[in-house]
């Protein structure tokens, strides 16, 4: 299993997902997380199964909170998880 070294972009909300991802809970961390798993697993991260549809989750999520910004905090939370997923490779 690799830690999240916390020196990294994005890994502070992947730190927070891991939490929130085995502790069960449906936030918006947890559901990008698990929409980043195949890739974070590949990485050698430890993640409790990941949550079903979390795409459209993550969306619905940002959407009830601020219809008219989801699209684009959504888009920003996707380009922190892939920033964090390229430095973490790189990192190995």
């Amino acid at each position: 299993m690799v830690s999240v070294r916390l020196d990294l972009p994005g890994a502070d909300l992947v730190a927070e997902g891991l939490r929130d991802l085995a502790a069960g809970r449906r936030t918006s961390a947890s559901l990008l997380v698990s929409i980043g798993a195949p890739r974070l697993r590949a990485l050698g991260f430890d993640l409790a199964e990941p949550i079903a549809d979390a795409e459209h989750g993550l969306y619905e999520l940002l959407s009830a909170a601020d219809a008219d910004a989801a699209h684009g905090r959504y888009n920003a939370l996707v380009r922190r998880l892939v920033s964090f997923e390229r430095a973490a490779a790189c990192a190995g």
